[in-house]
């Protein structure tokens, strides 16, 4: 059998394609069961999902489940779908292609969700084997079965599907929707943890809350998706509730629970899935009683006010405890482990701007100040990194691209094991550094530097010669003459350079390091 042959009878062998983080997302709880679909849509399944909810059929499905794929797998006849590590998840039988966004003569780099898409079928290969939480991440009709020799098949399942904390609020939550779900008997919960395919993410400090729970209570882990090319990012809140519920009912669930912060009324109940959704009363804790009660029970002045995300990231950040009246000590001791004081926290500070900025000179006086402060530190210099990391890459967009990516995973493992990584690439594209700041927040902090040195300051300190070379055209798709530079509009500091000195610029960075918490302060 000749090499481009596979080994189901002499068909050519179909391409091999790795799905964006969306995608697979899909792709596993379509193969899963958890979703009740068969592979991808089409265009006319899609459109009519994203306008009115719903298949063309009149089924009722909260979000658009397609495939995106490069230019070059757009004729593709099947496709074999991988895990980002290369192993084989599914084939996808095409039955469709199609293309999401204007006319495709302007070409597929446009603004997010424009592209290629394929649609079909999908069959099982293998199962998955890449990502965290493997253990957890079980199929609907496993733990139906797990159910069903436990003798619990028959009691209702109250599922609380979680990406964030459970803290005493949505604790107290849980518990009273279990005991109204109950009645005189008894229920299940079924806590899904949200957490990325490749990262545990919440899930440790989620866990700790088991004990905390009536039982009898079980755990999956599953990755819900954020969002999708069609909707341009993040789901509305409705239908991320309706699609945990589409989830939680093919667990098995008799009732959704959106625990803590939701996008609607406290008490209100979402209808239009195939379980209910309910958003819980309110609880409150009341300090003159010391006890959390249902807040429409504790009068305002005496309601404590909870601390928000941020104000528990700061908390953290800072070394400082949890108020024991807003978190189990449980829960808290898993948060400070998996958040520890920024001092001990890995770190990525990552700088961005035009050739000749200034930003490696600056990279370096931060890296030694850094370095002085008694933390582990990695400089990932631009040039240096392009002659070893990036070797064989040339200047064109894709390949600009992925050197920042590769800069961006290293950065990322020095940042998981709690050093830190000094990176001074060009990174013209926010895309791109969107990218890398993603890879490195899953484990550590990110701190982007901006140099922002206007060009004609860069092109008279031309010490190379690239800018000339660049305006005579030698030099093609150079950033800020042929091709363009993105200014970040997320930077964590702006720098500039031209009147004032690097040690001026340098201390500058450090002072605000040392006010974020990541360096102890200056004994000076």
């Amino acid at each position: 059998m000749s090499d481009d042959s596979d080994r189901s009878g002499g068909r050519a062998a179909a391409p091999v394609f790795a799905p964006d983080p969306v995608s697979l997302a899909h792709l596993e709880l379509i193969l899963s069961g958890a979703y009740p679909l068969s592979g991808f849509m089409t265009r006319e399944e899609a459109a009519s999902v994203a306008k009115h909810g719903r298949l063309p059929d009149g089924t009722a499905w909260p979000v658009p489940v397609t495939l995106p794929v490069p230019d070059e797998l757009a004729d593709a006849e099947r496709l074999v779908l991988t895990d980002p590590e290369g192993a084989p998840l599914a084939e996808l039988a095409v039955s469709e292609r199609w293309w999401s966004g204007p006319d495709p003569a302007e070409g597929a780099a446009g603004p997010a969700g424009h592209g290629h898409r394929l649609a079909g079928e999908v069959r099982f290969l293998q199962p998955a084997v890449y990502g965290a939480l493997r253990p957890l991440r079980l199929a609907p009709g496993e733990v139906r079965a797990q159910r069903e020799l436990a003798g619990d098949a028959e009691i209702p399942v109250l599922a609380v599907v979680a990406d964030r904390p459970l803290h005493h609020r949505e604790l107290h939550q849980v518990r009273a929707a279990a005991a109204e779900l109950a009645g005189s008997g008894r229920a299940e919960i079924l806590v899904i943890v949200d957490v990325p395919v490749e990262s545990a993410g919440i899930a440790p400090v989620v866990l700790a809350a088991e004990p905390l729970l009536p039982a009898p209570v079980r755990f999956v882990a599953a990755t819900l998706p954020r969002g999708s090319a069609e909707d341009a990012g993040a789901l509305p809140p409705d239908r991320a509730d309706l699609l945990r519920a589409h989830v939680a009912h093919a667990y098995g669930a008799t009732l959704v629970l959106v625990a803590g912060a939701s996008g609607g009324a406290s008490g209100e109940t979402l209808s239009g899935g195939p379980v209910p959704v309910v958003r819980p009363a309110e609880w409150a804790y009341d300090t003159e009683a010391g006890q959390w009660r249902r807040a429409e029970e504790v009068a305002p002045a005496h309601a404590a006010p909870l601390p928000d995300a941020a104000e528990v990231e700061e908390l953290l950040a800072r070394g400082r405890p949890l108020p024991s009246w807003f978190t189990p000590a449980r829960v808290a001791a898993e948060l400070a482990r998996l958040r520890p004081p920024r001092t001990e926290r890995g770190l990525t500070v990552f700088f961005t701007g035009l050739s000749g900025s200034g930003k490696s000179t600056i990279a370096r006086g931060v890296a030694e100040g850094i370095r002085r402060s008694g933390r582990t530190l990695s400089l990932l210099d631009g040039d240096v990194v392009r002659r070893l990391l990036s070797a064989g890459l040339t200047f064109s967009r894709a390949d600009r691209d992925l050197n920042i990516r590769r800069i961006g995973y290293v950065a990322a493992e020095i940042t998981r094991h709690g050093g830190v990584a000094v990176c001074a690439p060009i990174a013209p594209y926010a895309a791109t550094r969107a990218e890398v700041r993603a890879m490195v927040e899953e484990t550590g902090d990110f701190f982007l530097v901006h140099v922002a040195t206007p060009l004609e300051v860069c092109e008279a300190r031309d010490r190379k010669g690239l800018y000339a070379k660049a305006r005579a055209g030698e030099i093609p798709e150079f950033t800020g003459i042929s091709d363009p530079y993105e200014e970040p509009a997320d930077a964590d500091l702006v720098v500039t350079t031209e009147d004032r000195t690097v040690e001026e610029s340098v201390a500058e960075v450090l002072a605000a390091l040392r006010a974020g918490g990541w360096l102890p302060a200056d004994p000076s």
